[in-house]
């Protein structure tokens, strides 16, 4: 063992001196007062930075809304509208607008009127559902006569669009796509006329999607139920509780004037950001976005949510069987990204379980031979308020969840009770930094971050300050920080346990 820890030392340090001399010729300051930014009158926030090595650039539009934004019975709704951003506006996705608009007027009357007879539940006319349930499908196959499928994403692609995509989390909503440089002003054009006027076409089909991509993730994954109902008990009154999916009742109650009014509260300007990475010059960028966004009128933001999560007063326990593979997960709950612990909780978790040179990778999985897997993060689901830090691990075929869970917490404790080495703590740094370096590499992931770090933290120049926050942490910190958070009574401990053990 002795051995084997020289040789990982060895290894390590041999990465770090090839690694030292990149991380430091990395310029951070100079990369800071490259970003240019602008504020539009309608509260649009532009960000750019221009990178002149190849002739394209990414672009992302970065909202500040997300699954603890869903309203009461519309769980998933932020989810779902992130779905409905691609289906178009009324010059694009369509061959009949004011046909089309008729034909959605008539899906949703009568899809008011098959949901009220729905919830009637035993006392419903079995009659008069099967009639509805036939005039809502022939409605819905009339509106789809006009619809041009995927014509949002067609027209980008056909003009060299890659990497098109987006994202729904508890805090926020991306979405994000690169393009050749010259053609900055199509998705100038088409990125601000699709967040103008939204067609919510499909809308009735989309829900189908949502619903079977709910059964891959939950229903028919026991690893994802087991999530799941660890965060319901962990969260007895903070949306973090809930699916970012949604609950399926909801999902299948979804409205269209519910999913329009979700958007005109929450995807207003001033809740926005874009951020362009590349080939691009900031004036033109600029005075193409006051052309395109300026459409937009202002709104104010949404509120913050004003739900408070109760301390826990007591560890929780969640089992759940299944014929399948056993699996543990706990979850600590810790502060919001913004509190002042975060950058030591953030080294904590490096240091305890993030990756192959982690303490618990090294106990559990090459030394002991105990898990497959195991791993610890912090902000699990968001950050935007306090949320957990979860540790998870995979039990191998010849161990259980109980042996991986008294490791994880004998490791804790040592954490605990004893400093870490200074060597470590600069490694942690080292690790944090060249994390950093690497995704800001990308146009599209500098591009990501600054728009997050706007959008989440008000500021994008947080993306630089991060630096600071962990190269300030000690190892007293990462102690303190252990014996605060990582308590009993702080924990929710969820095992899946394959039926019949």
């Amino acid at each position: 063992m002795k051995k084997d820890m020289k040789n990982l030392i060895f290894i390590l340090s041999a990465c770090f001196l090839l690694l030292f001399p990149q991380i430091q010729a990395f310029d951070f300051s100079e990369l800071e007062n490259s970003v240019s930014e602008k504020t539009l009158d309608n509260g649009l926030k532009v960000l750019v930075m221009e990178r002149h090595d190849a002739p394209v650039a990414s672009f992302v539009t970065f909202c500040n809304v997300g699954g603890t934004n869903d309203p009461k019975e519309y769980t998933g709704l932020a989810h779902m509208f992130e779905h409905m951003a691609f289906k178009g506006t009324p010059n694009i996705g369509t061959s009949d607008y004011e046909k089309e608009k008729e034909l959605m007027k008539i899906e949703d009357s009568i899809w008011y009127e098959l949901r009220a007879e729905r919830k009637k539940g035993i006392a419903a006319d079995s009659v008069k559902l099967e009639k509805l349930e036939k005039a809502f499908e022939d409605a819905i196959d009339a509106a789809n006569e006009v619809v041009i499928p995927n014509e949002f994403d067609n027209i980008l692609e056909r003009e060299g669009t890659v990497g098109m995509n987006a994202g729904t989390g508890m805090d926020m909503t991306v979405y994000m796509m690169s393009l050749p440089s010259n053609k900055m002003e199509l998705w100038m054009a088409m990125e601000s006329e699709r967040f103008l006027n939204p067609v919510l076409r499909e809308m009735y089909r989309e829900r189908n999607v949502i619903t079977e991509e709910r059964r891959q993730t939950l229903e028919n994954s026991p690893i994802g139920r087991l999530i799941d109902a660890m965060k319901s008990a962990a969260f007895t009154a903070h949306p973090y509780g809930i699916s970012i999916i949604g609950h399926m009742s909801d999902i299948m109650n979804y409205t269209r004037d519910k999913a329009l009014e979700f958007y005109r509260t929450n995807y207003v300007p001033s809740n926005m950001t874009i951020s362009i990475v590349g080939d691009v010059n900031p004036k033109e960028v600029f005075k193409m976005a006051e052309k395109y966004w300026s459409r937009i009128p202002y709104s104010p933001p949404p509120d913050k949510l004003a739900t408070i999560e109760p301390e826990q007063q007591g560890e929780r326990r969640v089992e759940l069987e299944d014929p399948s593979q056993p699996f543990i997960a706990i979850g600590w709950h810790i502060p919001e990204g913004t509190h002042p612990d975060f950058p030591a909780i953030e080294a904590m978790s490096d240091y305890l379980g993030q990756g192959r040179t982690s303490l618990l990778y090294n106990n559990l999985v090459k030394d002991k031979k105990i898990a497959a897997q195991v791993g610890i993060y912090p902000g699990y689901p968001g950050s935007k308020y306090p949320s957990l830090l979860l540790a998870y691990a995979m039990p191998t075929p010849e161990h259980t969840n109980e042996e991986c869970e008294e490791q994880i917490f004998s490791e804790i404790e040592i954490l605990q009770n004893e400093l870490i080495s200074a060597e470590d703590v600069e490694k942690i740094k080292a690790r944090t930094k060249a994390s950093l370096i690497n995704q800001m590499n990308s146009n599209m992931g500098l591009a990501m971050q600054l728009a997050s770090n706007q959008n989440s933290w008000g500021d994008w120049r947080e993306l630089f300050k991060s630096l600071d926050k962990i190269n300030a942490v000690t190892a007293e910190d990462i102690q303190r920080v252990a014996q605060k958070y990582l308590t009993k009574q702080n924990r929710t401990v969820a095992k899946l346990n394959t039926s019949g053990s």
